[in-house]
């Protein structure tokens, strides 16, 4: 599975679920059980690559303002709904976190933010396919700490000006 064939995945599942992050997840699922074990194990790689680089403070930030306030597995599961919301706003809050205040159409913090059965589906396909736990992708592992520069989450005036048009749009 190449990186097109991911997103294509990612994509579906998502318009299919109509915005809803479980839903999307089950469709994910449904549709990774279509697929061949190494094919599952290819898009787990681009997932799960796609999950470790999104470890950022800048990100954080982001899921900090979005969902006012976000602990280690808030921002867990947030970096797994941001996959899930396709390469277009993936990329582009990768580049510039901000620019999920105009990448985003909306955002209810009690249902969006939240995938982490997303980042599920994939192990859990490859286990229901061969009966067995997915072995190690052969990956480089997430590094120990966020890249990228530390912010003060409880600084509102930091993230005010860190991140103006996330905070004009969802904060005030």
């Amino acid at each position: 599975m190449d990186e097109m064939e991911f997103w294509e995945l990612v994509d579906a599942a998502r318009e299919t679920a109509d915005g809803d992050p479980e839903e999307q997840a089950d469709l994910l699922m449904d549709r990774l059980l279509q697929q061949d074990p190494e094919s599952v194990l290819d898009f787990a790689r681009h997932f799960e690559s796609r999950y470790n680089r999104a470890y950022t403070w800048d990100l954080w930030g982001a899921a900090w303002v979005l969902l006012d306030g976000a602990s280690d597995d808030a921002f867990d599961f947030f970096r797994c709904w941001l996959i899930g919301q396709g390469r277009d706003v993936f990329e582009g809050a990768m580049h510039d976190p901000d620019s999920l205040a105009d990448l985003l159409d909306d955002f209810d913090e009690e249902i969006d933010g939240d995938g982490e059965e997303l980042g599920y589906a994939a192990d859990e396909a490859y286990e229901q396919l061969t009966g067995t736990v997915a072995p190690d992708l052969g990956i480089p592992p997430a590094p120990a700490e966020p890249e990228g520069t530390p912010i003060d989450f409880e600084s509102e005036s930091a993230l005010a000006e860190r991140y103006p048009k996330l905070w004009d749009r969802f904060r005030d």
